[in-house]
């Protein structure tokens, strides 16, 4: 169960200050474990028994319009209404996520309304800067135009592997304990989108890199470690971590095919040299899937979704898990390899007004790359209220 309550004010002329209040209780299938395209994207690391809480942002956002037209701004949860130019320059600094700047796509980005699995609101493969319930400090800025856009995002890493604890590292050197003017676990991301149409109908492609500094484990070190101490029950790797860099690349597209109707694609892939620190332990993923709004079936409000992904390890992460490492979300002793596939189908309803629940079935096989486990049948279920 999660509960958001957003607030927004106008401070001066084209600037606005956002908090999200966010509640959490209950934990992920399996603790979290043991799949990587994982099944419901409110299924945080940290699972709780009792309600927790906690500001998953808290930001300023100032716009700077460049002339030219303008264009309409929607009230929503994270947006005040109003109008801007289309050519701006916007930047965002202190507490959200990376996934609220880059990697969005209209018909798979939000699992509170659209699909539930983690590969549909982001890319697997990128290892972005969050702590274990998603939310970091940084800062992004943004240069829109008429037919493109071009972002860039600097944010904080844990200082542990999927900890909180990360705004104790943001002007501290952790190797010297000395306070300097850097930060050495850091998040970088540069994204290029290009809008177009084809027949009047809208579409968008956009190009993502991005470059992590945290104090991950070397693969290859770790698993000399695991191999040179059998005994090693724990997985104890601490010995392997040092200051390393990991970086990769993605590709998110979507397509209106026909009125009602949306294809979207996402691609990606890290360097698979170095342990996952935040999100997935995929190197490598593609994914495809359709939305369909049911205007056709006179329920204009509802949303039917189809999509397939597919995910890997790089030659590295499979030694290591043979070995008997244990990452973010794999890792049980053993490994007969073989890339993890996910199908997710989902059917949203309008009940009444913003009230909506859904109907959800995702199938996986060779989960968290182990041809050895599942098939696995998720069912699920969602009601989400706005007001």
């Amino acid at each position: 169960m999660t509960l958001d309550v957003f607030a927004g004010v106008w401070l001066w002329r084209d600037a606005e200050a956002h908090i999200d209040g966010l509640m959490w209780q209950g934990f992920g299938l399996s603790q979290t474990h043991g799949i990587e395209a994982f099944p419901n994207g409110d299924a945080y690391k940290a699972g709780a028994e009792n309600a927790q809480f906690n500001v998953a942002r808290l930001f300023i956002r100032q716009t700077i319009g460049l002339g030219g037209a303008q264009e309409p701004v929607p009230d929503d949860p994270l947006t005040l209404a109003g109008k801007e130019d289309v050519s701006r320059l916007t930047i965002t600094f202190g507490r959200f996520s990376p996934l609220d700047i880059c990697d969005n796509n209209t018909y798979a980005s939000d699992p509170h309304t659209q699909f539930m699995n983690w590969a549909m609101m982001g890319n697997l493969a990128w290892d972005y800067g969050q702590d274990t319930i998603g939310y970091t400090t940084g800062i992004a800025v943004e240069l829109n135009q008429p037919k493109w856009a071009l972002r860039y995002g600097f944010f904080n890493m844990p200082a542990v592997k999927n900890g909180f604890s990360g705004d104790d590292q943001f002007f501290m050197s952790p190797q010297s304990g000395a306070y300097g003017p850097f930060l050495q676990a850091w998040a970088m991301m540069t994204e290029f989108e290009r809008r177009y149409s084809v027949h009047a109908h809208p579409g968008a492609i956009r190009l993502l890199a991005w470059l992590n500094e945290a104090d991950m484990a070397s693969y290859s070190a770790a698993t000399a470690l695991l191999l040179a101490n059998p005994g090693n029950v724990e997985g104890d790797i601490s010995a392997a971590r040092g200051y390393r860099y990991k970086y990769g690349f993605g590709l998110n597209w979507e397509q209106e095919i026909a009125k009602n109707i949306g294809m979207f694609s996402r691609l990606g892939w890290n360097d698979g040299h170095e342990e996952a620190w935040t999100f997935t332990d995929v190197n490598w993923t593609a994914s495809l899937g359709v939305s369909v709004k049911g205007e056709a079936w006179h329920r204009p409000d509802d949303t039917f979704g189809l999509a397939g992904v597919v995910s890997g390890a790089s030659r590295q992460n499979q030694q290591f898990l043979e070995a008997g490492g244990v990452d973010m979300l794999d890792g049980d002793g053993a490994l007969n390899y073989g890339c993890e596939k996910a199908l997710e189908t989902y059917y949203n309803f309008k009940i009444y007004k913003n009230l909506h629940a859904t109907v959800d079935y995702q199938f996986i096989t060779d989960p968290a790359f182990n041809r050895d486990r599942g098939p696995v049948s998720v069912f699920g279920a969602r009601v989400h209220w706005e007001f």
